[in-house]
């Protein structure tokens, strides 16, 4: 059974204007409340993208593109450069005039613990605080896209993972 977090938020903009913002390189500058730097790799035509998150802990991540659909999202690995992987969906909907967008979270699995203990784990531990950490990575979102400015950092709250 695949493990997944989501997390969703309605947006005053539309479907053009949030795809604008979640597509251009280097964006989560701009709107991720827990990103020191996000440094562009390459970023080709299609999904031949790939960035560097730098978080305010010091913690890097790559994000490598695996799926591009214009106005519609995009799909993504992220994790440590030889390390292993998440998955991450990003999708944008219709809400009338305005758009909704969602990031689903596919947390790789650990294979030096137990499943079991990788359950309880994923229970009371990586879901909750991956939820809050998507929750604020979308709330900062709509902060710039209703304000227009860079979102503060830890502006939601600190993370344990990431500030």
């Amino acid at each position: 059974m695949e493990r997944f977090i989501q997390s969703k938020i309605k947006l005053d903009q539309t479907v053009e204007q949030t795809w604008k913002l979640i597509s251009t390189p280097g964006m989560l500058e701009q709107v991720h409340p827990f990103c020191k730097e996000n440094k562009v790799v390459f970023w080709g035509e299609q999904h031949e993208k790939k960035d560097l998150l730098i978080y305010l802990n010091g913690l890097e991540y790559y994000r490598e593109f695996t799926s591009w659909n214009a106005f519609k999202g995009y799909e993504l690995k992220i994790g440590k450069e030889k390390g292993k992987k998440s998955r991450v969906v990003w999708e944008i909907s219709a809400r009338q005039e305005k758009s909704e967008l969602k990031i689903t979270v596919f947390p790789y699995e650990s294979d030096k613990i137990s499943k079991l203990i990788y359950f309880w784990a994923f229970q009371f531990y990586i879901r909750p605080l991956l939820k809050r950490y998507l929750n604020n990575v979308l709330k900062g979102i709509k902060w710039h896209l209703d304000k227009n400015e860079k979102v503060p950092r830890n502006q939601f709250g600190t993370h344990p993972w990431f500030s």
